[in-house]
């Protein structure tokens, strides 16, 4: 394998939490330990947190929130958010240099984005890049490594700022070793243990997760899952990539597979899909699928802007064919909705550009087949982020692995020092 692209100096990385031991002591220190770091990481994951927001989120009374902020305040963990210039006021924790930074990359099937960010979750900067089809780990990596070096020298920053990533991959991750599921579309990575690959090219700590999860996790945090516990994020791309919220955390499922339904059966009797089985939602609604069953008309060249157009112009067959992918799409998502009744259906995808012609046969569709209840409790919107909602959950993953990292480190040197 080659060597680090990137060559930190391990003093200038966060340990993760996993990494780290809780300090010893009785049982109410370890108590009043954990309930610190637990606050600490609540308020980490969105400054300008209110102390009422705070014993919401972890099921602390406000007395006890308030008692324990003002020891980390005391600590120098956590501040009071400025409110001049009519900014959001509240608390935030002081985490890290204000020059560090983390990446967050995408891989798709034909492309890698990449985007930068700081501590407080701002974008700094991004960029998207076509890649060949079936292009190798290392070639893959080497050219997200390649767009991050020139984001640095855009926002103005050196590669030992960057103190950890978040990567997504359009295949289910095993979350005991990391390893690909074997039938992940990037064949290139299925199989492997994709966290320590990555570790030794990017040089960096690495978490990794699949891209339908970062949907969701980008979708929560920045998007149209803002404000909303229980979520469901679908990505219609070259498969349907699906990441389920619920109780405001991403579920991943005992093996890491919850969200795959894009292999569930609609037709069996359908198309042959990659998985073994016939009929998966895939083979109805993915890109390449949708586009094969109108290019025998239309010519090898077709594309999804190409059959948006035809369709605005009233071909039948194009419309019908987004009517076909609609009324796919709401025999799922009805059968989700009847599962776990979320409270918002996020869809994103160049599918989702038809507008009602595609969401008009999925709403009748789950008219049709929800339950009452749960359908009148949920509704369907396209993504906020579109293309980038991938990108920027691998950003929100890297945030929380250098939360949890600062929350347990900067505890245990607080308390050791005192």
């Amino acid at each position: 394998m080659t060597r680090s692209m990137f060559d930190n100096d391990e003093s200038g990385r966060v340990p993760t939490a996993a990494t780290l031991a809780p300090r010893q002591g009785g049982a109410l220190r370890a108590l009043r330990e954990t309930n610190l770091r637990r606050i600490l990481e609540a308020i980490s994951r969105d400054g300008g947190v209110s102390q009422a927001e705070v014993a919401r989120r972890t099921d602390l009374s406000r007395a006890t929130v308030s008692n324990l902020v003002g020891e980390l305040r005391r600590r120098g963990l956590v501040r009071i958010r400025d409110q001049q210039s009519g900014g959001r006021g509240g608390l935030e924790a002081i985490i890290g240099r204000s020059s560090n930074a983390v990446i967050g990359v995408d891989f798709g099937h034909r492309h890698v984005r990449v985007g930068i960010a700081d501590l407080s979750g701002r974008l700094l900067a991004d960029e998207e890049r076509s890649l060949p089809l079936d292009l190798g780990v290392e070639e893959s990596c080497a050219e997200a490594m390649e767009m991050a070096t020139s984001l640095l020298a855009k926002a103005g920053l050196l590669r030992s700022d960057l103190i950890q990533a978040g990567v997504g991959l359009p295949g289910p991750i095993d979350p005991a070793s990391g390893r690909v599921g074997w039938h992940a579309i990037l064949h290139r990575w299925a199989g492997l243990e994709a966290p320590s690959i990555l570790r030794e090219l990017f040089g960096l700590p690495v978490v990794v997760d699949n891209d339908g999860n970062l949907g969701a996790l980008g979708e929560l945090r920045f998007g149209a899952g803002r404000g909303y516990t229980e979520l469901v994020y679908l990505n219609i791309a070259t498969g349907v990539g699906a990441g389920l919220v619920i109780g405001g955390r991403v579920y991943r499922g005992a093996a890491g597979t919850a969200g795959e339904i894009g292999h569930i059966s609609i037709d069996q009797y359908g198309q042959l899909c990659r998985c073994g089985n016939r009929g998966c939602l895939d083979t109805v609604v993915g890109v390449d699928s949708f586009l094969e069953m109108l290019r025998g008309t239309y010519g090898d060249e077709l594309t999804i802007p190409r059959v948006l157009d035809l369709a605005d112009r009233g071909d039948a067959r194009c419309r019908r064919a987004f009517a076909d992918a609609g009324h796919a799409l709401g025999v799922v998502i009805a059968d989700v909705c009847n599962l776990l009744s979320p409270q918002r259906v996020v869809v994103g995808g160049e599918l989702t550009l038809a507008g009602d012609l595609l969401f008009g046969p999925v709403r009748e569709t789950l008219a049709q087949r929800a339950v009452p209840a749960a359908a009148r409790a949920m509704e369907v919107v396209p993504c906020a982020l579109g293309e980038r909602a991938e990108m920027l959950g691998a950003i929100g993953l890297a945030l929380d692995a250098v939360r949890a990292g600062v929350s347990t480190n900067a505890l245990a040197v607080a308390t050791t020092a005192r």
